[in-house]
């Protein structure tokens, strides 16, 4: 016997002993259908009465005179009925998991005779979640990409300021959309008929950068790219970085991209927040990346909130592709100050910060990076 007939079965003698103490009194085959209450299917939770339930979950309409049901209405989705699940007292049925195009609140009952039983009910459909943007950095008429979970249309993508996107495709976790002109740096809010999320990232994060080229400071200057040519990744907020060499295995030939110590860097040396090195499990490490050339071997360097130069430290190990286009990279930086040898410590006067390319396997290198970062994982 599977768990739906046992639930029936339960039910079916619950109904009884109740019938049975009324029998008495007033024969309850008589009179409107009605609805007592609704409660989920589970017959060791046979208490758990309902107000809601989420899509496709499986719900028993408990109350009278219900045998002659033939269709069940969630807002304007209406339910598959199978008749062996249905008695006078009791019926077995499950959310639509179909989207409703308008919200009631209500479930509908249709009956044989044309009689109407309408029951206050929520059908429990998820806000939008928002985890993360392929690239936070991205140009005025330009694709960007959200990921996260239950992007139902009709979608609504608003930026900082007000301005508005248009929608270019929807996928099972993922949004795609144009960006707009006027829109402003800040947390990107995502709306639906089912409520609105805002993201825990910025936009065009506008708070301090540790290395971006703008300006250029540090003692390495070489692969500061100003003025992109045609053959040069487009600009995403200013001036960057690209790492254009053949790298040989653990070979000291100029690794360094960027960077220096904090004496070299008075605009970036200090935009490490103090919270991040007592607390690093309360932020990322992030930074903007475009492998012209797919990077497959060697590794790359990160020296961020040091007051020296450390060789082997945090390595961002291959692979990763991003054919030819700008992408976040999002890094736990308490990973990151876990490789550390030498804790960081709050250091008013500054923090050595580095980009460098120097490890096992040759690599033909042509990355470009930007807006070396670390932020909050909560705004």
């Amino acid at each position: 016997m599977n768990s739906i007939h046992k639930l029936l079965v339960l039910l079916a003698i619950t109904a009884g002993v109740a019938g049975l103490v009324v029998s008495c009194k007033k024969e309850k085959n008589t009179g409107p259908p009605s609805i007592d209450y609704v409660r989920i299917t589970r017959p060791e939770s046979s208490d758990s009465l309902l107000v809601g339930a989420g899509q496709g979950q499986l719900i028993a309409i408990v109350g009278n005179n219900l045998q002659n049901v033939v269709e069940i209405w969630f807002n304007d989705q209406q339910s598959k009925l199978t008749p062996s699940y249905i008695t006078n007292t009791t019926i077995l049925v499950r959310v639509p998991t179909q989207i409703p195009l308008q919200i009631t609140n209500n479930m509908k009952l249709v009956f044989k005779d044309g009689y109407v039983l309408n029951y206050k009910f929520e059908v429990q459909i998820s806000k939008p979640i928002i985890s993360s943007m392929l690239s936070e950095f991205v140009n005025d008429g330009d694709i960007a990409t959200i990921y996260g979970n239950y992007f139902y249309a009709p979608l609504i993508v608003t930026f900082t300021g007000g301005a508005t996107a248009e929608i270019v495709s929807v996928k099972d976790q993922q949004l795609d959309f144009k960006i707009p002109a006027g829109a402003q740096p800040g947390p990107i809010t995502v709306k639906t008929n089912f409520g609105q999320a805002t993201s825990d990232f910025m936009f065009r994060d506008p708070r301090p950068k540790i290395i971006d080229g703008d300006p250029a400071e540090g003692w390495w200057s070489t692969y500061l790219v100003t003025s992109p040519g045609p053959n040069d990744p487009p600009k995403i907020s200013g001036n960057y970085y690209r790492f254009q060499k053949q790298v040989k295995a653990w070979t000291w030939d100029a690794p360094e991209v960027a960077g220096g110590p904090a004496s070299s860097m008075p605009n970036h040396s200090k935009n490490v927040p103090d919270a991040a090195i007592l607390k690093p499990g309360d932020y990322y490490l992030k930074f903007e990346i475009n492998t012209v050339k797919p990077y497959n071997s060697n590794r790359i360097g990160l020296n961020v909130g040091l007051t020296a130069e450390d060789n082997n430290a945090y390595a961002w190990n291959p692979p990763y592709d991003s054919k030819g286009k700008w992408n976040t990279i999002v890094i736990p930086f308490e990973d990151v100050v876990r490789s550390y040898t030498n804790k960081p410590v709050v250091s008013p006067s500054g923090y050595w910060s580095r980009i460098l390319v120097f490890g096992p396997g040759d690599l033909d290198a042509d990355i470009a990076f930007d807006n070396l970062r670390i932020v909050p994982k909560k705004l």
